[in-house]
């Protein structure tokens, strides 16, 4: 196995070269545009006291603008079901709920802390944002209670104001590719897929691995939680016989370092080169994007 297979685009010795690229536009409220630049109107001593804010007929201050909820054609718009023309026909049809009960009332407002429903499933209003990051070892993919230690979401933390969570997970010491989202549908859709998703490792291993292991690997390895396919296992050409090129679909937790040891060897470095058709290509580790529209709709479609 070559450490970069051009004709699939598998990339197995995880050390890409190329220059830091960095992501297009940064993160939402960075830009000067954002900045609050607006003029002041003017002002007369009938309507402005010296100093202070605009008050009414009767001297008193006006009172502050009540929050009064979104629209809720906007709301299924913005959570990226439609357009909100085709939101209010969803509506007027009685698709969404609020809270359990069908709203088919034009213009009503959704509340805080309301749950609206189109066609069973929940709406997130937030805009979907898609991020992958390419993990350093060394931070956890989950929160810590070890003091001082760090998590993926401080790499991540000027890529978006949205609350986005990473899916699936990466060990520690661990390094790759892992991707963030707030599209809760798509969470689950990679989480627990039907036919896996395709991923590839570069494996360090202490010590080299034999042949025969290879060809148990190939042919699937029995855990206690059953058995694993994997799709292509070999050397790293021009490395030592310690390192791995490993192709696998399966999602279950520390599967790969669990294959190995049931063999009786122990996972070094482990590095995702690919995820999902997804590459580290011009990603320096340590560092984030935001994926393409065309790279959104093919991992929809996985």
């Amino acid at each position: 196995m070559s450490r970069n297979d051009k004709s699939s685009g598998k990339t197995y010795g995880g050390r890409q070269g190329g220059g830091e690229r960095k992501p297009k536009g940064g993160p939402r409220g960075d830009s000067p545009g954002n900045q609050n630049t607006a003029p002041r109107s003017g002002s007369s001593k009938k309507s402005m006291a010296r100093g202070n804010a605009p008050v009414g007929p009767t001297g008193s201050k006006p009172a502050a603008k009540k929050d009064d909820g979104m629209r809720l054609n906007k709301y299924v718009a913005n959570s990226g079901v439609c357009s909100r023309r085709d939101a209010d026909i969803y509506i007027a049809a009685g698709n969404v709920t609020v809270n359990g009960k069908p709203v088919t009332e034009m213009g009503y407002k959704v509340k805080p802390g309301d749950e609206v429903k189109f066609d069973g499933q929940k709406l997130n209003p937030e805009k979907p944002e898609y991020i992958l990051l390419n993990k350093p070892r060394g931070f956890f993919t989950t929160g810590s209670t070890e003091k001082g230690s760090k998590t993926v979401m401080d790499l991540i933390s000027k890529a978006t104001k949205a609350k986005v969570v990473p899916v699936g997970k990466l060990d520690r010491q661990a390094s790759g590719l892992l991707l963030f989202t707030n599209d809760g549908t798509l969470e689950k859709q990679l989480g627990k897929p039907k036919n896996g998703i395709r991923q590839i490792y570069h494996v360090e291993l202490t010590k080299p691995v034999a042949q025969d292991d290879l060809d148990k690997i190939s042919a699937g390895i029995t855990l206690e939680d059953g058995k694993v396919k994997v799709q292509e296992v070999s050397y790293v050409d021009g490395r030592p016989k310690n390192e791995i090129g490993l192709e696998i679909n399966s999602v279950k937790p520390h599967v790969v370092q669990r294959m190995f040891k049931s063999l009786g060897y122990e996972v070094e470095k482990l590095d995702r080169v690919v995820f999902g058709g997804l590459t580290k290509k011009d990603l320096p580790r340590g560092n984030w994007r935001v994926l393409t529209k065309q790279e959104v709709i093919n991992i929809k479609m996985l």
